[in-house]
């Protein structure tokens, strides 16, 4: 029997105790912020040479905290799992199972480029939040990030570490131009601007007071502007490129963002089209990953590039056409008038499709090895014009309704799809990296 390997322990990187530091400073700021007429009382009674006293004390007792918290914490990867240990007072030890890693994404906040490193954050089966390492090197977090998901595949410990990043190909950049225009043209930024206009001018017209516009009308108009702003610096410089290990997402103008979606841990894949997109052809790509936070896929792209992504996310599986798309019967329109036209279904040998919406289309797939569940729901008034809900649950907790559909159908449905999804969880793939 071989003997055991000895279990090294690493630290993080050297610059992480200064991010350590603003912790306690982060809890003053806070306290003064949250009582500030006391706050004000209190330095109006401190003479300057006390405030210089509490100066010098507070910053040293940052950096000390700073540090003790770097020095307490460590990481080592062993043959099964990764374990984090940190506490300066309480200590806690965090066991991640390597075989559980749904996703490493590495991620680079606007100060922590300017100093060359990077924070490894670990998605896990069955953890509500995920684990960090906070901060590496670049070198160090993505020699680890590549070394863990060799191990998640089932290379030996020994070859692991020589397996290194998997190649990528770059399937696609998404212009700032078309970025910026897609933003402009989506219906919630013209629709808080819309009330930017109306709410304020209702207002005048019954008050006649101007700092009540002003007051109601510039957050407005802040809202509008942010949202966009906040969508356009985060999803900046989006590239998808193609490896082993899944499809690659790296976006941010200031904070750099490197994910992975896993291969087959997506539950459902949702393409949103709003109105102002249409004459472009432009789609948004959204998706629900178990056990992942990633839901972004695509911001902005051409129908046929989007479809094409897909194919690469749900191989086998072909996006069907809005003509294939069953409508509920008219008499639905007693339930949800006007909005029932916006609804629609179709199942293919592989997915499960629904789409709602009239202004904002959203077409949804899920494919059948994903479903957990399936149930039918019919209210009073439902029933008696003769239609009813079908819904499937899958595993990231989120559920697809094919809305008023005829009852005899939606009882077929129901059946037919619950078969499907037991197959389809026996025929498919394991849910394994670089597999």
């Amino acid at each position: 029997m071989p003997p055991a390997r000895a279990l090294v322990e690493r630290r993080l990187h050297p610059v992480t105790p200064f991010r350590r530091a603003w912790a306690p400073i982060a809890v003053v700021i806070g306290w003064a912020l949250h009582d500030p007429d006391q706050t004000q009382r209190q330095l109006t009674r401190l003479t300057t040479t006390t405030l210089l006293l509490v100066v010098a004390v507070a910053i040293p007792a940052a950096a000390l905290y700073g540090f003790c918290t770097w020095w307490f914490t460590h990481f080592a990867v062993t043959d099964t799992e990764l374990r984090i240990r940190t506490g300066l007072l309480f200590r806690r030890t965090a066991h991640i199972r390597l075989e559980r890693i749904q996703a490493i994404d590495i991620t680079q906040p606007l100060l922590a480029r300017v100093a060359g490193v990077s924070k490894l954050r670990l998605d896990v089966i069955g953890a509500d939040k995920k684990d960090e390492l906070a901060f590496l090197g670049e070198g160090e977090a993505r020699a680890l990030r590549a070394e863990l998901l060799a191990r998640a595949a089932g290379f030996a410990p020994e070859t692991a570490h020589e397996v290194g990043e998997a190649p990528a190909r770059e399937l696609l950049r998404v212009p700032a131009r078309d970025l910026a225009i897609s933003l402009v043209l989506t219906g919630a930024t013209w629709g808080t601007l819309a009330a930017a206009a109306i709410v304020p001018s209702m207002l005048w017209i019954f008050t006649h007071s101007l700092w009540t516009v002003i007051v109601t009308g510039v957050p407005l108009v802040g809202a509008a502007g942010t949202s966009s702003v906040r969508r356009f610096v985060s999803e900046y410089d989006w590239t998808l490129a193609e490896s082993p290990d899944g499809l690659r997402m790296d976006h941010g103008l200031l904070d750099r963002a490197h994910e992975t979606v896993p291969p087959g841990r997506v539950q459902t894949v949702r393409i949103v089209e709003p109105w102002l997109w249409r004459r472009r052809g432009w789609v948004r790509v959204e998706l629900a990953v178990a056990g992942s936070a990633n839901s972004l896929l695509l911001p902005v792209a051409p129908r046929e590039v989007a479809e094409s992504v897909i194919a690469r996310v749900l191989p086998g599986v072909t996006v069907p056409l809005a003509s294939a798309l069953s409508r509920p019967p008219r008499r639905a329109r007693w339930c949800v008038p006007v909005w029932w036209r916006g609804y629609g279904l179709a199942v293919t040998d592989s997915v499960f499709v629904t789409r709602r919406g009239l202004v904002s289309r959203k077409l949804a797939l899920v494919p059948h090895a994903k479903v957990q569940s399936v149930r039918l729901t019919q209210g009073p008034w439902e029933r008696l014009w003769g239609v009813a809900d079908v819904h499937v649950d899958t595993g990231a907790n989120q559920t697809e309704t094919a809305r008023l559909r005829a009852t005899e159908e939606a009882v077929e449905l129901l059946r037919a799809q619950a078969e499907r999804s037991r197959t389809g969880r026996r025929d498919a793939r394991p849910d394994r990296w670089m597999a």
